[in-house]
């Protein structure tokens, strides 16, 4: 029968207890016999492993990287993003742990189903607009009438900062996430149902002398479809991945406009220092290349076509006649 592993401490405060004759060894069979009841609240279901939650760690551990990088050269400060907590909660809960004014980012992640929530704090949202403004950072706190220009501006960030959200989300899936909508109150998103369970991702900011926190709330039905992908297991079974076939053609098409460089080699000679100090204009050197072989074609330093010299309207030029096999070195 499974029990409960105790610690070193626990062990001997019982072992005292049985000593001192503060608890007696019936006392103690009499308590193994009593059924343990354990208290389950089913408005806080609990849907996600604590496998699962550490990948949802460690994927916003990337993303809080990333994101300190380009904030701070948005911003032309330093910025310090670090992950504090994962938590599973009922969205309900979410909501009324959030200040009543606040920056909300409503963000869509296609082909993921649901949304999105990221909360800014209002001190890390005043200091962001103060420094995009010129400002030192400081934060006052005046959400509540944010004008029309200072919304657009902080939607731009928001909107840039989506970039490093795609790239650490790549590890699992790649997704397109989209700055959907604004918001300010909280009691307008009803997004999904009070008892539904999120995952909140906590992250501690600072932003020159200010600091605040982010929120990232992601409902379950965002996760559903990717649940067996965020386990270790699927971390652990290999490092490769597959390239995508968006990938691919985009590796194609920058390989086919690469800059190579080409070298059509006339010949080479062989001479001493002494000989090289003495030579002056009008000299010639001769080459070991007679003037009916075809000359050598290389790509940077490598040998791979044979080709003939020639004149295209006034232009030198020349005529590839055969390929080079294996092409590192030079063959005949």
């Amino acid at each position: 029968m499974a029990g409960e592993v105790l610690s070193q401490s626990e062990i001997d405060a019982l072992l005292s207890a049985l000593s001192t004759g503060e608890m007696n060894a019936e006392q103690l069979k009499s308590e193994e016999q009593e059924r343990k009841v354990k208290t389950y609240d089913f408005k806080r279901a609990l849907r996600f492993s604590k496998d699962q939650i550490r990948s949802l760690t460690r994927i916003h551990e990337n993303f809080a990287r990333m994101l300190s990088t380009v904030l701070s050269a948005r911003l032309r400060t330093v910025v310090q993003i670090t992950v504090a907590s994962a938590d599973q909660i009922p969205y309900e809960e979410f909501i009324r742990s959030v200040p009543k004014m606040t920056v909300l980012n409503v963000i869509e992640m296609p082909p993921l189903d649901g949304r999105v929530i990221m909360e800014v704090n209002p001190n890390i949202a005043y200091a962001m607009l103060d420094r995009i403004l010129g400002g030192r950072g400081e934060s006052i706190n005046k959400i509540e009438s944010l004008t029309e220009i200072e919304t657009k501006l902080l939607s731009n960030l928001f909107d840039r900062a989506l970039d490093s959200f795609q790239e650490a989300w790549s590890g699992i899936i790649d997704v397109n996430p989209l700055l959907s909508e604004f918001e300010i109150n909280p009691q307008f998103l009803q997004m999904i149902s009070p008892n539904e369970t999120v995952v909140v991702i906590a992250l501690n900011t600072q932003i020159a002398e200010t600091t605040g926190m982010i929120n990232i709330c992601i409902p379950h039905v965002v996760l559903e479809s990717i649940m067996p992908k965020l386990s270790m297991h699927y971390w652990m079974q290999s490092t490769k991945k597959e390239p995508a076939p968006y990938e691919l053609e985009m590796l194609q098409k920058k390989i086919q406009v690469a800059d190579l460089p080409i070298i059509a080699e006339l010949g080479s000679a062989d001479i001493s220092v002494q000989e090289f100090l003495m030579l002056d204009i009008g000299d010639v050197i001769r080459l070991n290349q007679a003037v009916d072989r075809p000359l050598t074609i290389k790509i940077g330093d490598i040998p791979k076509f044979k080709a003939q010299p020639g004149k295209v309207k006034r232009k030198l030029s020349v005529q590839i006649l055969d390929e080079v096999k294996g092409g590192d070195s030079d063959n005949e």
